[in-house]
């Protein structure tokens, strides 16, 4: 019969030791190329989270409001008969400052004698101006940036994209129309703002 094997115990292949030499020589002509830094090895800045914000809760908000007014707010506020000053007060049962900043003020300007009502409403004495440094007069990258900088501000708007671009930064609440009256969004249970 054939004759019987005896395996070797607990037998390993010989491995070549990490600290030998000739693993160290370099072969001309196999140096790899350099990879050029890709988007994930760049460094990520966070942003820092202002002083004033407890998770999503802003203790900046109180009364009087701050109020920023976009463009087609105004618009709508002219659509269902409602003065901006007296509906806002009414939403949030407490003083208001209504701001307008340039850009809403020049984007009125350019849409003509269509929306000369709204632009005469938005000249109205009772409103502060916000001046604007930037170039352009695209009012929504305006408000986001302002409102990044100091989040003491609520904003008007009844502009789907500008809303999306506003709910991504936290403890900015927005006011939007909704059956012919003021309403408002993200707004902290400790003010006295009506729910939805």
């Amino acid at each position: 019969g054939k004759a019987r094997k005896t395996r070797k115990f607990a037998e390993v292949k010989r491995l070549i030791n990490p600290k030998d030499p000739r693993l160290n020589q370099k072969v001309p002509g196999q140096e790899k190329p350099k990879q050029p830094v890709t988007k994930e090895d760049e460094v990520k800045t966070v942003t820092v989270a202002p002083s004033a914000m407890f998770f999503s809760y802003n203790s900046q908000l109180g009364p009087p409001y701050h109020i920023i007014l976009d463009t087609n707010f105004i618009n709508f506020s002219i659509q269902n008969k409602l003065d901006p000053m007296k509906a806002s007060m009414d939403c949030l049962y407490a003083k208001c400052t209504i701001y307008i900043t340039d850009c809403v003020m020049g984007e009125l300007e350019k849409l003509g004698q269509k929306y000369r009502v709204a632009l005469r409403i938005a000249r109205d004495p009772r409103f502060e101006r916000l001046p604007c440094t930037h170039k352009g007069i695209y009012a929504d990258d305006c408000i986001c940036d302002r409102v990044a900088q100091s989040r003491c501000y609520i904003v008007a708007t009844c502009d789907r994209d500008l809303k999306r671009r506003i709910r991504k930064i936290p403890g900015v609440p927005i006011m939007y129309i909704a059956n012919r009256k003021y309403s408002i969004e993200r707004m902290p249970e400790a003010f006295g703002a009506p729910r939805q």
